[in-house]
């Protein structure tokens, strides 16, 4: 059978078979629901379901539901045998039984599930925050929580890992047997790289503090928060499979320990889940392109090596066999034996967990497609994997995860193939055109969820996806075979893992590149109506490219403008949106609640002020800037909230140095700093009152924190003395500095700068008011400046006398949207305004360009 009938005889199928998917649909939103509302609730909606789809089974009843003839007309269309000679009001009564039963099923399995996390000993500890000693089965594998800034303080990173409580000892000596989930949180100690060593199905014995889940509908009786920060006490080890997945896991990074960073982070998550090794700057970057299936177990990494047996989904709709089964010799039946294995060794490798068994069902129900290409029988398949899931882990439900998953799976079963073959009809070579409608169709379905829980739309992921998919099938299966022969022979185990470290490296640049572009992400209203918009307006553009004439044209004009929009090249994006202004001199980076501010200093050169609190948001700024080589980095105090993002300034740039202030407070964030520092080659140097600097049309005078000589006031005028050469500029001799009196907020870095054409700008950091009195008084000839940072991000605690002194033309306030502190105090946007001041703030206003001197100083926004 040639190609042409091997299409034609693919749709031929007739259409697809829904009659499943209601039935799955109803379980899954009825244990969505379940999972979350009170266990009577619950019940009562079971009751319901149960006593509805009963009645509807009733002959009476489902011929007054079906829809009976009226008076005169006899049985009518109503008793019209189906094709099976079923009437067909029978036919619509079970369905809408078969719906309800479903439902009912849905909601049971979630309230028993939800049961086990409300009654037993577990539970009421967790309601008095109780300590207890506990004997507690892992269930899953031990994580590292992502770093996270809070305030001004960096959320220390814990280990995260599953299991079940089977022993609670509270502290009278009550000893209680029992079976609840929970999860367990261990601070960070000595210990944390045995925690991390743990496999699923070890026995542990802890002494922990409960607490209460925070959500209603998280998965776990109690959160155990582990004291004492040592090592964890076992008591059981793990069964023989764990152990045998767990030796095969760490086979494969042994195997992979000599590759490229990228790759050696990349290529145990592609193969076996295991992402222990990846940072959050490339995870950021699989987010950004919306490669995060690629970081995680997924059906897809399972179809790749079933395709090895089977043969690609092309040959599907062909007689002939693809894949090596049938040039071993093997049968059918042994080809499905084959695949059964494979599927099986995926499980338990990978562990059997339910983000696992997912996985599983989805891969094999593209096995079915790979198989057999019959459309028609693969959505009942589809539907009936989903309804044994839910029925199976309620969790799932509210799970999203598994929401994109079954959506990617339906859209590649069913979207896709009718858009390969309209791509084909328009001349598009065959393997370009599935694999651009596999990534259109997998797009256009999942983006609408997305942008419900991240409020953002990549739009690099259509190209993204269609580059990494180049390396996945090559990496995945070098992957698996330095897995298999890690157990063996490690020397060909690392030639293997050398050969896959090439394609994961790809994939890795793949997903940097494409989250360097300026406008790889779009922000988009987040939430259930920012979905349906997106869902809505994804519709249009659907029905727009089939309908409108000259559709090759048009799409190669929407091809360029997308790509404009990506790429954003400067000149276009001043033009289109005004931003960057043209000569601007002093930037406010937008970065949420922290501080990153830039000093231009001409020809792709500026002075960055702090890093703000993610590394993501300041290099987005700095692009957009067009600043290519940082000549100094000024890091005005240690909190989070100001050197956080410092990675994200190092990212693609030269940075000549990293200044400081002398209080290394708090220490951990001062350490991240200097390891940060090192690992990038960047010298740090302290900064001290009276040190003065020039850079290009840039010079500025350190004014805080004073020096222990005490001559902190000595910095108010005069020649530059005892200047040298450092990071590109200039700067005076170098004095310790003293410990601010409050802490690191009054050891914070304040300069005095004078930029081009004369504009003054006074930088306080987050100065309090004592320090800021004491900044005073050493300078007591301050004058009025153009421009203020207002410190600590405008909050209430200012100095009336110091803002009188400076009487700011623009006061600019660094902010996050609906932070917790109140920031800006309206007491100090109303001080500063009653002083002839403009106010802006970056929630509100966006980053924030200054432009001019004298008279035409202005304030340009650039938006949320």
């Amino acid at each position: 059978m040639d190609g042409r009938g091997a299409r034609a005889s693919s749709w031929e199928e007739g259409p697809a078979d829904l009659r499943l998917v209601p039935l799955a649909v109803a379980a899954w939103v009825a244990a969505a629901v379940a999972v979350g509302v009170p266990g009577w609730w619950t019940v009562v909606g079971v009751v319901v379901c149960l006593v509805g789809g009963a009645v509807l089974l009733t002959p009476a009843a489902a011929r007054r539901f079906g829809g009976t003839a009226r008076p005169g007309e006899g049985s009518g269309a109503a008793d019209a045998p189906t094709g099976r000679g079923t009437p067909a009001w029978r036919l619509r009564a079970t369905a809408f039984a078969g719906v309800l039963l479903c439902a009912a099923a849905g909601a049971a399995s979630a309230g028993l599930h939800t049961a086990d996390l409300r009654r037993g000993p577990v539970p009421a500890l967790a309601r008095e925050y109780a300590r207890a000693q506990l004997e507690v089965t892992v269930t899953s594998d031990p994580r590292l929580t992502r770093p996270r800034v809070r305030g001004s303080e960096s959320v220390p990173v814990s280990v995260v890992l599953d299991g079940e409580v089977t022993r609670a000892e509270r502290s009278d000596g009550t000893v209680h047997r029992t079976r609840a989930p929970v999860l367990l949180i261990v601070p960070p100690g000595e210990g944390r790289a045995e925690w991390l060593r743990l496999l699923p199905s070890t026995r542990l014995s802890v002494g922990a503090r409960l607490a209460p889940p925070s959500r209603p509908g998280d998965p776990f009786a109690a959160v155990l928060k582990v004291g004492g920060g040592g090592p964890p006490r076992i008591i059981g080890p793990p069964s023989a499979l764990q152990r045998t997945a767990g030796e095969l896991r760490a086979g494969l990074r042994r195997a992979t320990d000599g590759l490229a960073p990228d790759a050696r982070a990349l290529l145990p998550g592609l193969v076996v889940g295991d992402t222990s090794r990846i940072g959050s700057e490339l995870r950021d970057a699989f987010v950004a392109t919306d490669l995060t299936h690629l970081l995680a177990v997924s059906g897809s990494n399972l179809a790749v090596v079933l395709i090895l047996l089977v043969g690609r989904p092309g040959r599907a709709h062909q007689v002939e066999r693809g894949g090596l089964a049938p040039r071993l010799g093997m049968s059918l039946r042994g080809t499905a034996v084959a695949g059964g294995a494979l599927t099986l060794a995926f499980v338990v490798v990978c562990r059997p967990e339910p983000s696992v068994l997912r996985a599983a069902a989805c891969g094999f129900i593209v096995l079915l497609a790979i198989g057999t290409g019959r459309r028609r029988s693969l959505i009942p398949a589809l539907a009936a994997a989903v309804l044994l899931l839910v029925l199976y882990d309620p969790w799932l439900a509210r799970s999203y995860g598994f929401l994109l998953s079954v959506l990617a799976t339906g859209a590649l079963l069913t979207v896709a193939p009718r858009w390969s073959e309209a791509l084909r009809r328009r001349g598009v070579p065959g393997r370009l055109a599935e694999a651009l409608a596999a990534s259109l169709a997998a797009q256009a379905v999942c983006a609408p969820v997305v942008v419900v829980f991240a409020g953002r739309v990549s739009l690099v992921a259509i190209p993204a996806n269609l580059f990494a998919e180049l390396a996945v099938a090559p990496a995945t299966v070098f992957g698996f075979a330095t897995l298999a022969t890690a157990a063996v022979w490690m020397p060909a185990a690392e030639g293997l893992a050398w050969v896959a470290g090439w394609p994961a490296g790809w994939i890795a640049r793949v997903a940097r590149t494409g989250a360097a572009l300026p406008g790889a992400e779009l922000s988009w209203p987040g939430g259930w109506w920012g979905g349906f918009a997106l869902a809505l307006v994804t519709a249009v553009v659907v029905i727009a490219a089939r309908r409108l004439p000259h559709r090759g044209p048009v799409a190669g004009l929407l091809v360029v403008l997308l790509l404009l929009v990506v790429v954003r090249p400067v000149p276009l994006t001043r033009w289109a949106t005004g931003w960057p202004p043209r000569g601007w001199v002093f930037a406010m980076c937008q970065v949420g609640q922290g501080d990153a501010t830039v000093l231009a200093a001409g020809g792709g050169a500026a002075v960055v002020v702090d890093a703000g609190p993610d590394p993501v948001p300041v290099d987005r700024c700095l692009r957009e800037l067009g600043v290519r080589r940082v000549p100094l980095l000024v890091l005005t105090h240690f909190h989070a909230d100001h050197v956080a993002g410092l990675p994200g300034v190092l990212r693609g740039r030269s940075v000549g140095a990293i200044q400081t202030t002398g209080l290394e407070e708090p220490p951990a964030q001062a350490a991240f700093v200097r390891r940060t520092a090192a690992a990038a080659g960047v010298p740090l140097i302290r900064a001290g009152a009276g040190e003065r600097r020039r850079i290009g049309g840039l010079e500025w005078t350190v004014l805080w924190p004073a020096a222990e000589s005490g001559a902190a006031g000595a910095a108010g005028g005069g020649a530059f003395e005892g200047e040298d050469e450092v990071g590109g500029g200039r700067v005076a001799g170098g004095r310790r500095v003293a410990a601010g009196s409050g802490g690191a907020n009054d050891a914070s870095v304040a300069m005095l700068v004078r930029a081009a054409g004369g504009l003054t700008l006074l930088l306080l950091g987050d100065l309090e008011p004592p320090a800021q009195r004491a900044l005073l008084r050493a300078h007591p000839g301050l004058a009025p400046v153009d421009v203020l940072k207002v410190a600590h991000h405008g909050s209430a605690h200012q100095d009336p006398g110091l803002i009188r002194a400076v009487r700011p033309r623009l006061a600019l306030m660094s902010t996050g949207r609906d932070n917790p502190y109140g920031h800006p105090s309206p007491r100090t946007v109303e001080s500063l305004r009653a002083g002839g001041a403009r106010v802006l703030r970056t929630d509100r206003d966006g980053a924030i360009a200054v432009v001019g001197a004298g008279p035409g100083l202005m304030a340009v926004p650039g938006g949320g």
